[in-house]
């Protein structure tokens, strides 16, 4: 059968029962790539969100010291400068003040990522 089925390829003369074989093998192999492909954009997203996200807690980890540099004895902007800016800090300042309360206490720090308490 194998050497009938072989030359039919070759000829391009397939049955309709050989025919309906290899358009469902054709389409499952299709959607199995398709169902990777799938899989793997959402991974690639999920990364691409992950980083994104951990880039936007650096920027604003350097604003606050931007703003807030005078406290740690960084030059900083003018005063009129923070003052405006500081409704808008009050996030990264709370932050500031809870790294410094942990500083000496490594384990303390531990404990506060995973709301351990």
């Amino acid at each position: 059968m194998n050497s009938t089925f072989y030359e039919f390829i070759k000829l391009g003369r397939l049955t309709k029962n050989q025919s309906t074989i290899m358009h469902n093998i054709l389409k499952t192999i299709k959607n199995k790539l398709f169902s990777a492909w799938k899989i793997a954009d959402e991974v690639a997203r999920g990364k691409a969100v992950e980083t994104i996200e951990t880039e936007l807690e650096e920027l604003n980890h350097i604003f606050g010291i931007l703003v807030l540099g005078s406290f740690i004895g960084m030059p900083s902007p003018p005063m009129q400068i923070s003052l405006d800016l500081m409704p808008l800090m009050e996030k990264e300042l709370l932050l500031m003040l809870e790294k410094v309360d942990t500083a000496n206490e490594p384990l303390a720090q531990l404990f506060s990522v995973f709301d351990i308490g």
